[in-house]
């Protein structure tokens, strides 16, 4: 049984902050050179050799069937096609805007609950949700202006992961958080290892295979460690602290990403896309609040009802 250690579930999401947009700088770094679908399967397939020794020495379940693991490969192909986005990307805009754009996620998510799972969202947060998209345009508006239409991949790997997420939320409870991403990694390298084959044979760029200097090998490996690292740095840190408590931490990747991109790119948001930045930051911050608010209200109402349940009734006195 997991007891709250909230210092350390804060401390590991705070790596988790730094980890994952540092591989996503490196994937900036290699993106043009090695092929996106090489690149995906390098990275899933590092994922799978990292995480079998965790299964295996923690005797972890991984098996699954039926609805489950209908559920893994759809979660699967999700996963594959939202690192695919960013990665691509990576290779259009400064890493900070990338980030910060792909932080519509949240905004979508409450949409999406409110719409097709029919939960109540209230004015306030829609109002929120608007501001939001309001602060996200603002940061896409400089790139879409120098790179295009690519300035909007940001946004569809926010729609992806919501998605994502959702999908997660339905086998969350019925896998161990290890296993899954053990067993959603080996599928994400039995598909993509058909579909390279294909690609070459096709000759279609993106699915090509290349042979990689040492360089780009390298650079392929640090990918593959900072992305299941960063996973299982988050993973970790939700055993240890509640999620209302973490999910506000999680806004400190797009300073974080913003340092990384000034240091490596010396890329920085100009003006406006950093009013946007911090407008996104803002409308997100209120938003997990709030959420975590009204679950504390709900929690507490429902012990409340439970406690009165349980009292006698007069006519049992």
């Amino acid at each position: 049984m997991n007891v709250d250690r909230p210092i350390l579930g804060i401390l590991l999401m705070l790596g988790f902050c730094v980890v994952a947009p540092m591989g996503d700088a490196v994937a900036k770094l290699i993106g043009q050179s090695v092929p996106l679908g090489q690149l995906l399967l390098i990275r899933f397939a590092v994922q799978v050799v990292i995480l079998i020794p965790l299964v295996w020495l923690g005797r972890r379940a991984w098996r699954m069937r039926g609805r489950v693991l209908a559920l893994t490969a759809l979660r699967t192909v999700l996963h594959i096609l939202g690192i695919g986005a960013m990665f691509t990307a990576l290779k259009y805009l400064p890493l900070a805007d990338a980030v910060a754009i792909a932080f519509v996620m949240p905004f979508i998510m409450l949409l999406l609950g409110k719409y097709v799972l029919g939960e109540e969202v209230g004015a306030r947060r829609l109002i929120a949700c608007a501001v939001g998209f309001g602060g996200t345009l603002m940061v896409i508006q400089p790139s879409f202006a120098t790179v295009g239409w690519p300035a909007l991949w940001p946004v569809a790997v926010a729609v992806n992961f919501s998605v994502f997420m959702l999908v997660t939320r339905q086998i969350a409870k019925e896998t161990d958080p290890v296993g899954l991403q053990t067993v959603s990694g080996a599928l994400a390298v039995a598909i993509l290892a058909p579909l390279m084959l294909l690609g070459d044979v096709l000759g279609w760029a993106p699915l090509e295979m290349i042979a990689p200097d040492g360089r780009e090998w390298l650079l392929l490996m640090i990918i593959g460690v900072l992305g299941s690292g960063a996973h299982l740095l988050m993973t970790w840190s939700l055993r240890f602290a509640p999620s209302a408590t973490l999910a506000p931490m999680q806004y400190l990747e797009i300073p974080v990403a913003t340092l990384i991109g000034w240091l490596i790119f010396s890329d920085l948001p100009n003006r406006l896309a950093a009013l946007g930045i911090c407008v996104t930051i803002g409308a997100g911050l209120y938003i997990v609040l709030r959420e975590g608010r009204l679950a504390r209200e709900e929690k507490s109402r429902r012990a409340q009802q439970a406690h009165l349940s349980a009292e006698p009734h007069p006519a049992e006195i």
